[in-house]
């Protein structure tokens, strides 16, 4: 894919300029995919040698569908900002699809550019058309294999096993939730490594998400970074309102931001304006206020 940079210059200097200001000086060095099962993902067998499907949409946003070998796709950031963190982004698209741009690849560049690694994540679909995948099945599996790939290989990604969390927006949001509340614990005599770890995310950021009727929050569940807007749907604005209190309640950290006038599907884009154009900056003060910013 081409650089995020020259993706949005398409669409004129006003919004270049918006870019530079959302992101600091300095280039990252270009981003690498890892399969995250090299010898092919379990209930995907006989599938892996399908393409993935790309459309473009009419705003020129990368649309994939039709994914059969889930990948994570790093953006490291500089070594002199890294802070050691790391973030697994988890695009929506109502499990059919995925839009890769605004709740991915902007995501992604966003984050490495303040100092945290971000690991894009490709994960098969469960709702979309004669689909085999289940969202508790497959896509949470997808989701629990990417949180243990990067923290067994935290070392050499140059992150801090203790401070790896998930980022997803609205389908995506739901998969990150389903993996925060329904984590696995490491089996240390696995023969692969990354079955070796805990998959559960050392904090969460829900953007706009699905959520599921069954929350098994507890004091133990990860601390949430919540927001959407009030004029998204009311089973994800109320939803999420309900979710903070249900964390609170439990005893586990939360922050809400809901945004009046702001509907769904904002993700990262040059061209937001008001509150949801400053979602990015809110997260990061979240972030540093949690200590996970913290240089090592």
């Amino acid at each position: 894919m081409p650089a995020a940079a020259s993706r949005i210059t398409r669409g004129g200097f006003r919004v270049a300029v918006l870019w530079l200001l959302l992101c600091p000086a300095g280039q990252a060095a270009d981003p690498q995919t890892f399969l995250l099962w090299p010898n092919g993902a379990p209930g995907s067998e006989g599938r892996s040698a399908e393409k993935e499907t790309v459309r473009i949409s009419e705003r020129g946003d990368h649309v994939v569908s039709n994914v059969h070998s889930p990948s994570l796709t790093w953006y490291a950031p500089q070594r002199e900002q890294a802070t050691g963190a790391a973030i697994v982004v988890i695009p929506g698209g109502a499990h059919t699809e995925l839009w890769m741009d605004h709740e991915g690849y902007r995501v992604a560049e966003f984050l490495a550019a303040h100092g945290i690694a971000a690991f894009i994540l490709k994960y098969r679909l469960a709702h979309q058309l004669r689909s085999s995948y289940s969202v508790e099945g497959d896509e949470l599996a997808d989701a629990r294999r990417a949180i243990r790939l990067v923290r067994s290989r935290a070392l050499e990604w140059q992150v801090n096993p203790k401070r790896i969390g998930v980022l997803g927006f609205s389908a995506g949001g739901e998969l990150a939730f389903l993996a925060s509340t329904r984590y696995e614990d490491g089996e240390p005599t696995a023969a692969d490594p990354a079955s070796r770890v805990s998959s559960r995310p050392d904090f969460q950021a829900l953007l706009y998400p699905a959520i599921p009727a069954d929350l098994r929050v507890t004091a133990a569940t990860p601390p949430a970074f919540l927001l959407c807007g009030a004029d998204d749907q009311a089973s994800i604005s109320s939803g999420l309102a309900e979710l903070y209190l249900a964390m609170r309640r439990a005893g586990a950290k939360a922050e809400l931001h809901i945004y009046d006038g702001v509907g769904h599907g904002f993700g990262l884009r040059a061209d937001n304006v008001g509150p949801s154009a400053a979602w990015p900056q809110r997260l990061v003060d979240w972030l540093d206020q949690q200590g996970l910013m913290k240089r090592p």
